[in-house]
């Protein structure tokens, strides 16, 4: 509270002071919040597309699986998912937006040739290769999903804590601080106007004493000069 504060000439600068940070500060959150949310938009229209390029692609991936398994079997599809002998490899880097680490998955192996695959030709249709091919793809919608929606939260974490602080700012401490300013400048002008209250008594005061040690001086002359 402002009642708190000495009202000094020393305290009033450092809240002049503290202010000036403040406001740069404050100015500086908000730049960091209104990037922060452009940034924020252009992933989520990316998210946008992913996600309704997995939504397809699982579909696909559903349709092709489902048709292997009426025209080849269950055993057969089964069979050729078991044959597989390498996997996906998923490695994850980092990148920095607007000063947010945010993930940067990189995958290899996702797509694979025949061969690759283990099962071979002859163990193996076209109904099993294309179903293959769909879920090959549906893994790299996912990936690239993962990598996006995990952005978008780190993203929307950074957004909510710079709103907080800019809103600490302008709503608590630059309020607070601009009437502890007022309180300790009204305090000061309180005491300068009592000062100069209190030198013009002094001031009248010896001017009395002198004026009256005048008349004395004069009342002795007359005194001395009757004698």
């Amino acid at each position: 509270m402002a009642e708190d504060v000495k009202p000094t000439r020393k305290n009033l600068m450092a809240i002049e002071d503290r202010i000036e940070l403040s406001e740069r500060g404050h100015d500086t959150l908000e730049q960091k919040r209104d990037g922060l949310i452009m940034e924020f938009m252009d992933i989520l229209d990316q998210a946008q597309d992913i996600r309704a390029d997995l939504d397809e692609n699982y579909q696909t991936a559903q349709r092709k699986i489902n048709m292997a398994r009426a025209m080849e079997g269950d055993v057969a599809v089964r069979g050729a998912a078991a044959a597989l002998k390498e996997h996906p490899e998923i490695t994850t880097q980092s990148k920095n937006i607007m000063g947010v680490v945010v993930p940067q998955i990189e995958s290899s192996r996702v797509r694979k040739s025949l061969d690759q695959r283990g099962y071979g030709l002859l163990g193996s249709s076209g109904r099993i290769d294309e179903a293959a091919d769909a879920y090959e793809e549906l893994l790299e919608s996912i990936i690239l999903a993962a990598e996006v929606e995990t952005a978008m939260k780190k993203m929307l974490t950074e957004i909510e804590t710079t709103k907080r602080r800019v809103n600490a700012l302008e709503f608590k401490l630059l309020p607070d601080l601009h009437e502890n300013k007022e309180y300790i400048e009204q305090k000061l002008e309180e005491q300068e106007r009592e000062e100069i209250f209190r030198l013009k008594k002094i001031k009248a005061k010896k001017e009395e004493e002198e004026k009256a040690e005048a008349e004395a001086e004069r009342e002795a002359e007359v005194v001395t000069a009757d004698d």
